[in-house]
């Protein structure tokens, strides 16, 4: 190689994220557009929901516009009432909270375990058990007065949460579970798939997710009135489709069969995009590994990964060097990467909300950082990324040269 070359190679932009399009989605969207069936109503619609019900291992799916959506609906055919509560995860995406509010209800923000930073079972228990009573057939949030309807676990970065003692705990309360599973299709918990293992679940299809269709999302569930019910209220809520009769108020978010047509190319590949994911999270953590003050993600032995974005965490004293510098650091190198999400419980959007204490929640914010992991980041690539981290000043020296 050229010094020419190698000087463009170096300068060349790494994104934190980037689809892979490299099955049939240029043949299936073609036949939309020859077909003319590219809105919300087509075969490839169908298609996309019994291809994600079966990679999950549920009888129904319902897709819809993004997974926002896809959240709003679930808590509306969960029964999730106006002031309500959902127990959720601090350390999340803002959408899932988000969605709580659209449906008239309260979130109450659970911290992250200091291990695998997903939703503390422990945090869960301690809240139910000391902050709640029980009275008239419900559980009641002593604080606000408010009755708490469900839980919401969040698995992050590809992680399931440990889910079996929520659970437990929702059964012990008459409480629903609804799991975001929107960064983690394909993980499994205990040999069973993320996505099946609470009442209903919710998933993403956005550009940076494991699967894309350029948007979109999914409501995934065992219960068949529940599934019926999305369907309806996703699509307008029409009691009559030909004289245009609706007895309630619905919502419009539809997938497009053109994105569907993307889903059903990319869900082809959905265990080779996985195995890509974990390839990249095994060279990361053995280039990362002795590194003073860099702390890899850890995999549970109950868990099966697919380490959507891997993320390490920054101890600035060790490292000489806070996370906040390192990012900029690499935006210096031409390489994308981010912090994980402002901890929602300080979030100025929902400041009304309850929150127990997260105060791990917080300092994961404070050291985090996402790396590239595109399913199609070039090995090389993944190099100059663990170089950029080798390089800081009193950094361990890294045997990477090999590699390549």
């Amino acid at each position: 190689m050229s010094s020419r070359q190698q000087t463009s190679r170096a300068q060349a932009f790494i994104p934190l994220c980037a689809p892979t399009i490299r099955g049939n989605e240029w043949t299936y969207v073609k036949e939309c557009l020859d077909t003319t069936w590219v809105s919300s109503v087509g075969a490839f619609v169908d298609r996309f929901e019994r291809a994600v019900a079966q990679a999950v291992g549920t009888e129904h799916a319902v897709a819809t516009s993004s997974g926002t959506a896809a959240l709003h609906i679930a808590l509306l055919v969960a029964g999730i009432q106006p002031e309500d509560e959902v127990l959720v995860s601090s350390l999340s995406f803002i959408a899932p909270a988000n969605a709580i509010r659209y449906a008239g209800a309260w979130p109450i923000f659970v911290d992250a375990d200091p291990t695998y930073w997903q939703m503390d079972p422990e945090k869960v228990r301690n809240f139910l058990e000391t902050q709640c009573q029980w009275r008239n057939r419900g559980l009641f949030n002593l604080a606000t007065g408010r009755r708490v309807r469900a839980i919401l676990p969040v698995h992050i970065l590809g992680h399931p949460v440990d889910i079996d003692p929520i659970l437990e705990l929702a059964r012990k309360y008459e409480l629903t579970v609804i799991e975001d599973a929107t960064e983690s299709l394909g993980a499994r918990y205990k040999e069973r798939n993320v996505g099946a293992l609470g009442d209903i679940a919710c998933l993403s299809f956005n550009g940076n997710k494991l699967i894309t269709t350029g948007g979109g999302g999914m409501i995934v569930t065992n219960n068949r009135r529940w599934a019926e019910r999305a369907k309806y209220l996703t699509t307008q809520a029409k009691d009559d489709p030909i004289e245009y009769v609706h007895k309630e108020i619905g919502f419009n978010y539809r997938l497009t069969n053109i994105q569907a047509a993307l889903g059903v190319a990319q869900m082809e590949q959905l265990a080779s995009y996985i195995h890509a994911k974990r390839k990249i999270a095994q060279t990361y953590a053995e280039g990362l590994q002795d590194i003073a003050g860099i702390a890899c993600m850890s995999e549970a032995s109950w868990a099966e990964s697919t380490f959507w974005l891997y993320t390490i965490l920054v101890d600035g004293a060790a490292f000489q060097m806070h996370s906040r510098e390192l990012l900029r650091r690499f935006e210096q190198c031409r390489i994308q990467a981010r912090p994980l999400w402002e901890p929602l419980h300080l979030s100025a959007a929902h400041r009304s909300s309850f929150a127990t204490d997260c105060r791990v929640a917080e300092r994961l914010h404070e050291q985090a950082l996402s790396l590239p992991s595109s399913v199609g980041l070039a090995p090389g690539d993944q190099i100059r990324v663990l170089e950029a981290i080798a390089a800081v000043p009193g950094a361990s020296p890294l045997s990477l040269r090999s590699r390549r």
